[in-house]
Formats: C-alpha cells, structure tokens, sequence
C-alpha cells in the first residue's frame, strides 16, 4: 500500500459511502473518488438524487475498506487489496461505524459490498436493500456497482436499469432525505 491515506473529510453524516481503496490520483488530489470514477458516481448522484458533488461531499461521509493506493497490477489496472491488507484498515472502518452510526450504508463494487454481505453476483445485489447488524446496530446497506470506466456493468443491460433502481432507493432512504436537506445549497445569482 503506497501513503497517504485518503479520507473524505470529517462530515457527521448517517449516511456512509465505502469504497474499495483510493486510485493512484485521490492521493495527489487529497481526497476519495477526485478522479474518472467519481466524476460517474457523482453524475449518479446529481442525475437521480439531485446531489452534487459538493453537497455529497459535505453532507455524506466517504471511507474505503483500504485507505491506502494498493498499487498498480504487472498487468495495468489498479491492484486489488490482499485480506491482509483489509484486516490491518479494518479498525478505521469500525471506529467510523461506532462515531457516526449509521442509518445507510452505501458500498461501492464487490470488494465493499462483500465486506457487508455475500456477493456472489452485481445482478443479485445491485438494486436492492439489505438490512444488516454492524457494530451493535442495524443499519440499511444499499450497494452500488463500481464507477470504474474499466467496468462496462452500470452501463449496459441488466446492469443500467438495476442502478436506476438502487439510486432511487437511495434517494428515498430517510437518512439520505436528511443528509441532502443538510446539505448546503450555491448561492446563484438568482437567489439573491
């Protein structure tokens, strides 16, 4: 794992983002999702949720199961965290739940989702809602495929129509319906 670690800000949210581990840019740019995917993700956001990205960011806190660049593979592409290397974060994430308590949990890709519930297939998880127990609590786990531009699943059939699906249950969340009220608004010009 190559420093620093990335965090997404001290945001008292009870919605929480995981993701997998930051890429090779979230590092330089000192935050998660800076690059490709989180331009995608934070396009789902605002298209379905009417969030953008500044007002997710202010308003829903953003962790990884990794909070360290893995690395790149031999072959090209980002390398995936060993179980080692999830063990050793895996504190972060539970001091996270145990401050912030959760009401929703949104995991994005397998290696997230997988650290809440059995993945076994995007089909037969992306687009529902889970109730899961995590830290003492139960809490609404509402997984989300990864945004990578590698990963052609949210865009194609059955994939696009099951993400429709998961952001509106995202959007419709009560904690997610606080968080966005929180969130602040841009002042334009014809606000004033």
């Amino acid at each position: 794992m190559h420093r620093p670690a990335v965090s997404g800000g001290a945001v008292m949210s009870r919605v929480l983002l995981v993701g997998q581990a930051p890429g090779d840019k979230e590092p330089v740019l000192g935050r998660p999702f800076a690059w490709t995917a989180g331009r995608t993700l934070f396009r789902w956001f605002e298209e379905s949720c009417g969030m953008d990205e500044a007002a997710f960011r202010a308003s829903v806190y953003m962790a990884a199961v990794c909070r360290c660049f893995p690395g790149k593979k031999a072959t090209g592409g980002d390398r995936v965290p060993s179980r080692e290397e999830i063990a050793n974060c895996a504190v972060w994430l539970e001091a996270e739940f145990d401050l912030l308590k959760p009401q929703l949990v949104i995991p994005v890709g397998k290696l997230a989702i997988a650290q809440f519930i059995p993945c076994p297939s995007l089909v037969e998880i992306i687009g529902t809602s889970h109730r899961v127990r995590r830290a003492g609590r139960a809490i609404d786990l509402i997984p989300l495929p990864h945004p990578s531009g590698a990963s052609p699943w949210p865009r194609m059939e059955p994939g696009k129509t099951l993400l429709g699906h998961a952001m509106r249950l995202i959007a419709a969340h009560p904690a997610f319906v606080a968080a966005k009220k929180r969130a602040p608004h841009p002042v334009g010009r014809d606000a004033l």
